[in-house]
């Protein structure tokens, strides 16, 4: 019964459907950063070097790219509230799920073959993300309008005070 139940909740928690990522996937993550009170999207694209769990909540990819001469790997859980989207940029011939000799490579040597794959694996719509995004944006733009009408306001403020001191100089000048 028990195991009945924790099926349920973890079906309740996945997204309807995840892009179909395997390994030497060259993948752009797209995660949603919430910093202090403001959220924005960050992207993040690199080689999908490992897969786990593909059928479970719990799946999992992990993502390697070089910057600056300096290897880089960040793990994301693909049924996260926090991943917006993941679009497969090239995908890879590889042989194994676990693609750890890359760490060591750099370079060309790094590079594996590419494979023709269909693009419309990327139309992955998740309506709930959608909507949460609509709503930032909205929230983002009102909170800008807000911002621009208190400029304006301040603005108008300030050449009102202007124009009385002139007219005030005016009036002592006569």
């Amino acid at each position: 019964m028990s195991f009945d139940l924790i099926k349920k909740v973890n079906d309740a928690q996945k997204k309807a459907q995840v892009v179909d990522v395997r390994s030497g996937d060259t993948v752009r993550v797209t995660q949603r950063i919430k910093e202090g009170n403001k959220e924005r999207l960050q992207t993040f694209e690199g080689m999908v070097i490992r897969t786990d769990r593909k059928q479970s909540l719990t799946s999992r990819i992990t993502v390697r790219k070089i910057t600056s001469g300096v290897g880089v790997e960040k793990s994301y859980l693909l049924h996260s509230p926090s991943i917006e989207k993941v679009e497969v940029v090239k995908r890879g011939k590889v042989r194994r799920n676990y693609l750890s000799f890359l760490r060591e490579r750099a370079g060309k040597s790094a590079r594996l073959t590419a494979k023709d794959f269909d693009k419309s694996i990327n139309d992955v719509r998740d309506e709930k993300a959608e909507k949460a995004a609509e709503e930032i944006k909205a929230k983002q733009a009102a909170e800008a309008a807000a911002k621009q009408a208190e400029k304006d306001a301040a603005i108008a403020a300030e050449e009102a005070k202007a124009a009385e001191v002139e007219a005030a100089h005016k009036a002592n000048e006569a």
